[in-house]
């Protein structure tokens, strides 16, 4: 190998891979097709619980900021945008639901459990998260 070559790969070694935090470096791929789908549902599910949960317990909330917090979590993960953020937000917003309403629900927590896994799995092929940190095809 000549000179050329060992300074490339000189470089390379160098590369922190980790130092950019961008959403496509959390996640290997974008699924599409039937995992796809699944995570489409998984966001559908985790967002409609998030919101129609904290608004059940309005009585426990802060009020009209946190409703618009709480709404804006949802939308977030209903569209895909910033997903491992959002998710992680909607399971903290089920845990302080069970935490300041002084009950044990296991949907409470069951959905926070959806919400830590749709932050694990990623936001699928079809979302905003997808179309601009996915990968992108050079013609």
């Amino acid at each position: 190998m000549g000179d050329a070559s060992l300074t490339l790969l000189r470089v390379i070694a160098e590369v922190d891979p980790v130092s950019y935090w961008g959403v496509q470096r959390l996640f290997s791929t974008f699924p599409n097709s039937w995992p796809g789908a699944g995570l489409l549902i998984l966001r559908f599910a985790t967002g409609l619980s998030i919101a129609t949960e904290a608004h059940l317990a309005s009585d426990l909330t802060a009020g009209v900021l946190a409703h618009h917090v709480v709404d804006s979590v949802a939308v977030l993960i209903w569209i895909g945008l910033w997903t491992p953020l959002a998710a992680v937000a909607g399971a903290t917003i089920q845990i302080v639901i069970v935490i300041v309403g002084r009950q044990f629900d296991l949907s409470l927590l069951a959905y926070a459990a959806m919400g830590l896994s749709l932050a694990m799995l990623g936001p699928g092929a079809w979302s905003f998260d997808a179309r601009l940190f996915g990968r992108k095809r050079i013609i």
